[in-house]
């Protein structure tokens, strides 16, 4: 491991409370809204909404802010604290309205750190190994406190009412905040504006970049909001297809854990980006094919491997393009741009795309699976030809002044 342990286990216990916060939420919010409060399904897209909408701007300022004027550790429990006392506030709404605001509020915050605990890697971790192994907590957190909130549920025989997962998610914030503010000291490096951050897209290859992940990665939106009712329509049963599902966190981590450096070190950016897309496609083609339940299954494996070998891969190339760049001026920014464009206007597009054609591929009721998989496998496969054909993934010269730099450019 090329950092101290003590290191290492502060960068992953915040990347583990980073997403233990949201993943004690998202999966089981929709039950509240849908069931005890009522809201109709375009109310509760809005809800999961927030995310996205706050991912468009919040990002961004946050990596700025890291970048010039406050230590990144202190904005990120900062953005904690403020977003856990939001959600305790959320639990108490009743109405579209007052919990809509406040969610996005939390949202806001919430999202404001999703660069930074990036950030805050790579400017301590250098090596990619390693970065794997903070990396790899992310989905065992998503995946564990799921778990956890199951077992709470059956020791106290009730299902709930949802209020349990926003309160388990806000005093998990209130854990985040604390960690945060055991990281290591990581001062304001930068002199220059948010604008000159910008200046990157210039680069007509990191702006194909940009653009097609953007495109590629607002179809897991698909993926999210049909997979399980898909599966359930196929013949699986409702109990097994939280726990089938989950098989893509579970490749996540192994992928994460040894895949990960193995696949930049031989394939470099730009195949391992084709290899992350590619995934997506695969998995959908196979939804659109209507292959046996029994394929269903394992083909979630497809998922896990996608979001490591793209959204992973992804921002570690926008870190590297900013550091040949510009050093350590833009990490953080550049964290928010990637995040801005894929958690953003990637999902929040994808989520109306997503709803439009579910709706539009409903007849009497029944959703027309083969039409709907039909958006996302074109719009992947177009993705994975777009790299494969006209993404260069180089970095410029004076990145490739180490071995590792040098292989991840080739």
């Amino acid at each position: 491991m090329s950092v101290p342990l003590d290191t290492y286990i502060r960068l992953s216990l915040v990347m583990f409370f980073e997403f233990a916060v949201w993943g004690a939420w998202a999966p089981v919010l929709a039950a509240r809204l849908l069931g005890p409060l009522k809201m109709s399904g375009k109310q509760t897209g809005w809800i999961y909404t927030t995310l996205p909408l706050a991912c468009i701007v919040s990002p961004l300022l946050a990596g700025h802010l890291a970048d010039h004027y406050v230590n990144l550790e202190w904005v990120l429990a900062g953005a904690h604290l403020i977003a856990a006392i939001l959600m305790f506030v959320a639990v108490r709404q009743k109405t579209f309205a007052g919990l809509f605001a406040t969610m996005l509020g939390w949202s806001f915050c919430y999202a404001a750190t999703l660069p930074l605990v990036n950030g805050v890697l790579f400017r301590h971790v250098a090596d990619i190994g390693t970065r794997g192994k903070v990396f790899i907590w992310a989905p065992v957190a998503w995946a564990l406190v799921g778990y956890s909130l199951s077992g709470w549920r059956i020791l106290r025989k009730r299902e709930g009412d949802g209020t349990d997962a926003m309160i388990l998610s806000a005093f998990l914030g209130i854990v985040a905040a604390v960690c945060c503010c055991f990281l290591p000291e990581t001062r304001p490096v930068s002199q220059k504006t948010l604008f000159e951050a910008f200046s990157f897209l210039q680069n007509s290859d990191f702006l194909l970049f940009i653009v097609t992940s953007l495109c590629v990665a607002g179809t897991m939106q698909f993926y999210f909001l049909g997979s399980g009712q898909y599966m359930m329509e196929r013949g699986i049963s409702g109990k097994v297809v939280p726990g089938s599902m989950a098989m893509a966190q579970a490749v996540q981590a192994i992928a994460t854990w040894y895949a990960l450096s193995l696949a930049l070190e031989h394939l470099g950016f730009k195949w391992t980006l084709v290899l992350g897309a590619g995934s997506w496609a695969l998995l959908y083609l196979i939804y659109v094919a209507g292959l046996p339940r029994t394929v269903l299954i394992p083909t979630q494996a497809l998922h896990g491997l996608a979001y490591v070998m793209f959204i992973i891969v992804g921002q570690i190339y926008a870190d590297e393009v900013a550091k040949a760049a510009a050093g350590k001026e833009f990490l953080s920014s550049m964290q928010g741009l990637i995040f801005a464009a894929t958690t953003g206007v990637g999902l929040f597009l994808g989520t109306q795309l997503a709803g439009f054609t579910m709706d539009k591929c409903s007849l009497k009721g029944k959703f027309q699976w083969p039409k709907i998989w039909a958006v996302p496998l074109v719009i992947t496969l177009a993705g994975t030809l777009v790299f494969a054909t006209l993404f260069q993934g180089k970095l410029p010269e004076k990145a490739a002044d180490t071995p590792a730099v040098a292989a991840k450019s080739k």
